[in-house]
């Protein structure tokens, strides 16, 4: 059973900094297209970063520069550091995988995570 587990979301004011983790287990991480998704009340789900099985990244406009997406495939964790965190990235934050090689494909893979919960506010 393919199982990823999210953690380290929270309450934190704006500028804060936070520093998510998706654990998986039941899959060969290192061959995993990752990718860190969140949903806003009344949003659609929408992509934040993705790593590919190769390293390659991918990050949206709307968190370039502050957000960075990471892996250790020693560990089968995934990473989503955050920083100048605003309002605005205020939303349930799911991992999200798939065991594909492709170098250059980003998008949604089969396997997802529950979510953690991120607010910013003062």
């Amino acid at each position: 059973q393919v199982q990823l587990v999210e953690s380290g979301g929270g309450l934190v004011q704006p500028g804060g900094s936070l520093r998510l983790s998706c654990a998986a287990s039941g899959i060969i991480f290192s061959h995993c297209r990752l990718g860190w998704y969140r949903q806003a009340p009344g949003k659609q789900r929408e992509l934040v970063a993705a790593i590919t099985s190769g390293g390659n990244i991918k990050t949206v406009d709307s968190v370039k520069g502050r957000f960075t997406i990471s892996r250790d495939n020693t560990r089968n964790t995934a990473y989503l550091q955050m920083n100048s965190l605003k309002p605005e990235d205020t939303a349930v934050y799911y991992c999200n995988a798939d065991p594909d090689l492709s170098n250059t494909y980003y998008g949604p893979g089969r396997y997802w995570g529950q979510g953690t919960q991120v607010t910013v506010s003062s």
